[in-house]
């Protein structure tokens, strides 16, 4: 090669360089969220997710982007909806409403960081070593609402004491499903109850479990912390008004639309709290190295007029 040409061929070379490292110094980073709930149910929590996030300095369309991914309650579509993720090469997943997609993120990666956001205790279903120490590609949020399913059975029992016979409806689909069962089985056992577990995996289930309300004999009906749930509040309510239930759930949109009772933590302060986590690991934290945060905010909400209405003597079940 002529000298020449080895001086123009060098000269190009070095002027493609600093472009080069430019489009990776501007690269924008893309961030996969994804949800056991639908688009429209998850606006106020993604609204919330976006705030953390830009409490780090990430603004979506500015300088990071957002692939999200909705299963609308479908837990089996989780684990493509996952995958998709990855085949997209996100910088990190937020896998958000519980502990059915974050288990789904697990599964499909073990490199990219995963911060995800559940009711549940993240050791007992398999998502951390331990809140500490999470291990693994795995951190996140917890909020109080699995684990006081007890506590809820415990207000409405103090609603209606004369209560013998209490329900409690699961999602059989959701892994913490036996976990709920058991922890209210032992408090119903404490306070002297007697407690049927009912299943429910879609909205048909609904109106079966109040339609068969009256057999069960119960005086009281506790709803479990489940995405599906959430994501139809408004339905749960109406059902428990029009079959005189005495329910209590997580979310104060229950209580809202008519429902008796709410009792657990605030979502929106632990959606905020996974988009902090998100733009930490950005920033290069690595998620073995930031323990996972319990959100202790918890709300109890009651509706007084439904309240006066169950509870009246003219209702002989209670």
């Amino acid at each position: 090669m002529r000298r020449r040409e080895f001086i123009t061929l060098l000269g190009g070379a070095a002027a493609a360089w600093p472009v080069a490292a430019r489009a990776q110094q501007t690269a924008m980073p893309v961030v996969g969220y994804l949800s056991g709930r639908s688009r429209d149910v998850d606006t106020p929590f993604t609204t919330a997710f976006r705030e953390g996030l830009s409490g780090t300095g990430y603004v979506e369309g500015r300088n990071v982007a957002i692939e999200y991914r909705w299963a609308d309650g479908q837990y089996d579509r989780l684990p493509l909806l996952a995958a998709d993720l990855v085949r997209r090469q996100v910088a990190v997943i937020a896998a958000a409403g519980g502990s059915s997609p974050a288990l789904a993120a697990k599964a499909a990666t073990t490199t990219i960081p995963i911060v995800f956001q559940t009711g549940d205790d993240p050791a007992e279903v398999g998502l951390a070593a331990s809140l500490n120490r999470p291990g693994s590609n795995l951190t996140g949020v917890t909020s109080l609402n699995a684990e006081v399913v007890t506590k809820r059975l415990e207000l409405l029992h103090e609603l209606i004491p004369t209560a013998t016979i209490m329900a409690l409806l699961v999602n059989s689909t959701n892994p913490n499903a036996e976990i709920l069962s058991r922890d209210a089985q032992s408090a119903a056992r404490t306070l002297g109850l007697q407690l049927h577990v009912m299943h429910a995996t879609t909205e048909r289930d609904f109106d079966m479990v109040f339609s068969n309300w009256a057999e069960l004999r119960a005086s009281g009906l506790v709803i479990g912390s489940d995405p599906f749930f959430a994501g139809r509040s408004k339905q749960l309510a109406a059902l428990s008004v029009r079959h005189a239930t005495p329910t209590i759930f997580q979310y104060h949109e229950f209580v809202a639309a008519g429902g008796l009772m709410s009792y657990g933590g605030s979502l929106t302060d632990t959606y905020q709290q996974v988009g902090v986590y998100v733009g930490r690991i950005l920033r290069g934290e690595r998620p073995t190295d930031l323990p996972v945060q319990q959100s202790t905010k918890v709300e109890l909400i009651i509706n007084l007029k439904s309240a006066r209405a169950l509870t009246s003597p003219s209702r002989s079940r209670c």
